[in-house]
């Protein structure tokens, strides 16, 4: 049985790019039955930014829910909070010292902050080591990431055949597992859909909140009545990663006709998110409401995976001499 691990930060509320690119796929991953599933909320790496402990607190529910409300299986997969396992923060040491520094000094999440010195902590500097052990720790097989995250996958790859070269066989070497179907979700501004850029799209709110932000989505100046060009539209895209596929082609068509005009897309689009994730919602809000739920979720997950962590920890001591 290949075991699948993913985790996702608690650095806010999930948005329809983080259900699209994460969630819902590695959700349909774990439901193979040759899969065993580890899902965790990384809520140690938010250190690097977010230091205040309540808001932190409040994302990790708030992302526990979201997994929760998407019909996560608990019961014949792990699902745990990073932080509840000690164990990844020795190992994370342990493969520091085992990583040199041009590595990290050449990984995105340190150099598209280089530019400003001041701003890199140590945690961040560091940030791919921690992930590592994230994967190391549990002989995880499968790794489900966007494309943006290869590159730390294959610095975990590294460390772990580094160590494995001077210790022999220890670690299991992760391969990774690229959702080629959404690869990038866009925001309401065209770019990729993300909290920092506070252009994300919120499909638990109320109804007339998300009308507002799906109505917010930038589009051109072409008249109602003029043809227009579905694949350069925002809203077009958004759409045909929600819609089903007749009524994406049923919008191509209006597109490309004229006489259909980005309001009516928009209504469409609003539409489609209101009711396709409408039990979700109503799952997300049970939990946010009950939240010791949630904790006993947590609980329990972290216990199935301080099982599996203490033994390959355990492994590892022993091979370097602790």
């Amino acid at each position: 049985m290949a075991r699948v691990l993913t985790g996702i930060q608690s650095s806010g509320k999930p948005h329809l790019g983080n259900i699209l690119g994460a969630i819902q796929p590695a959700i349909e991953l774990s439901k193979n039955p040759a899969h065993d599933s580890f899902f965790f909320i990384a809520d140690l790496h938010t250190l690097t930014t977010l230091k205040e402990g309540p808001k932190r607190q409040e994302n990790t529910y708030a992302v526990a829910a979201a997994w929760l409300a998407f019909g996560f299986d608990t019961k014949q997969n792990t699902f745990y909070k990073q932080s509840d396992l000690p164990q990844v923060c020795e190992l994370a040491w342990i493969l520091n010292c085992f990583t040199p520094y041009p590595m990290l000094a050449n990984a995105h999440s340190f150099k598209d902050k280089s530019n400003k010195l001041s701003d890199v902590n140590a945690g961040l500097f560091t940030y791919p080591v921690l992930m590592a052990a994230d994967i190391l720790l549990y002989d995880a097989d499968i790794i489900p990431v966007g494309k943006d995250q290869i590159q730390h996958l294959e610095i975990a790859r590294d460390i772990a055949q580094t160590f494995n070269n001077t210790y022999g066989e220890t670690f299991v070497l992760p391969q990774v597992k690229l959702e080629q179907s959404v690869m990038t979700v866009p925001g309401i501004d065209g770019q990729k859909m993300s909290k920092s850029y506070q252009n994300y799209i919120d499909i638990f709110v109320e109804e007339k909140e998300l009308l507002k932000r799906v109505k917010s989505i930038v589009t051109d100046t072409i008249p109602l009545e003029a043809p227009k060009q579905p694949d350069t539209c925002t809203v077009f895209k958004l759409y045909s990663l929600v819609a089903e596929p007749n009524q994406v082609a049923d919008m191509r068509q209006k597109y490309e006709a004229g006489g259909y005009g980005y309001g009516h897309a928009k209504q469409a689009l609003f539409e489609v998110l209101w009711t396709k994730y409408s039990e979700e919602r109503e799952r997300y809000t049970y939990f946010m409401q009950n939240k010791t739920e949630i904790d006993r979720e947590l609980k329990s997950g972290a216990e199935k995976a301080w099982a599996v962590g203490s033994k390959v920890l355990n492994r590892v001591r022993e091979k370097v001499g602790y």
